[in-house]
């Protein structure tokens, strides 16, 4: 059983770590590249990758809100369990974030813009978005971190 439990939360750790470079990844490198898509050229940036990327993310995020529940179940009775609680609750934070707002831009951008005007447009609320869910998804990242930081200092005391 304990390995088990290991195995989910290096499972939960890989997730939230596919997350965390996924959207620096995006910032660093797809961000810069935006003011020079035009309604020719920026659907084939765009379009298929995250089409194919909010494919995977579904899945994963339900898997991530499953390791985060068994992790909350076996810290409940320490303090413990306060890391995978917050994993959770930005979990659940950037998928709302993400079904109630991106998910509109990105569906407005896959039915094809012809209008230079409302692609800028688009394309700079759709990065401060994916911003603010890059920034969830670090603190992810960095709570996991912090977990594993203070287990590791626990067990050398």
């Amino acid at each position: 059983m304990k390995t088990v439990l290991v195995l989910n939360k290096a499972l939960l750790f890989a997730c939230v770590s596919m997350y965390f470079g996924t959207g620096w990844s995006l910032v660093l490198f797809t961000f810069p590249i935006a003011p020079k898509l035009t309604p020719d050229n920026y659907y084939n940036q765009f379009v298929p990758q995250v089409t194919a990327a909010t494919h995977f993310f579904t899945y994963m995020t339900m898997v991530m809100m499953v390791c985060s529940v068994v992790f909350i179940i076996e810290t409940w009775r320490s303090r413990d369990k306060w890391y995978p609680i917050v994993v959770l609750l930005l979990v659940v934070a950037a998928t709302l974030l993400t079904i109630y707002f991106i998910i509109a831009y990105n569906e407005r951008m896959a039915a094809g813009i012809t209008d230079p005007i409302e692609l800028n447009t688009v394309l700079d609320k759709w990065m401060f978005l994916n911003i603010i869910r890059v920034s969830l998804w670090t603190l992810q990242w960095l709570t996991m971190m912090l977990y594993f930081s203070v287990a590791l200092k626990r067990q050398r005391a």
